[in-house]
């Protein structure tokens, strides 16, 4: 198990990691040897996530997202494969992270009676000043 939050561990298995070739940095090793990561989390059928926080991870993931709710996260910056393994699960351990957190509901709130005689008053200065500025002549 890989502890994520305190509250949310994933199992090993869930995580399938395949190893392709990478078009980053490697010089002539970069057509030989298979570097570049794909990561797969199938958010759908994982029982280590609550219904909310797949929800909301789905909605984070965006283009990562296949429509079957497998999420790709591919890692090729690096030149080892070991480093770029690191990589695309911290990228989904942080993007797990980031869909535990809940989205603090905002309540209504009204305007103080106060405030808003303040900002008519200010409205209402602003305004004489600009009238005397007016060039009136008065014959």
């Amino acid at each position: 198990m890989i502890q994520i939050t305190p509250e949310i561990a994933i199992a090993e298995d869930e995580l399938v990691e395949s190893f392709v070739r990478s078009s980053g940095p490697g010089g002539q090793n970069v057509n030989k040897v298979s570097s570049a990561v794909q990561l797969r989390f199938d958010i759908r059928r994982s029982p280590s996530l609550p219904n909310d926080v797949a929800l909301r991870m789905m909605r984070l993931a965006g283009k990562r997202l296949t429509q079957d709710g497998v999420i790709v996260i591919v890692a090729q910056q690096h030149r080892t494969q070991e480093r770029n393994r690191d990589d695309a699960r911290e990228r989904l351990f942080d993007l797990i992270r980031q869909a535990a957190v809940r989205p603090i509901e905002r309540r209504a709130t009204r305007v103080p009676k106060a405030e808003k005689k303040r900002r008519l008053e200010g409205k209402k200065r602003r305004g004489d000043i600009k009238k005397m500025r007016s060039g009136r002549q008065f014959d």
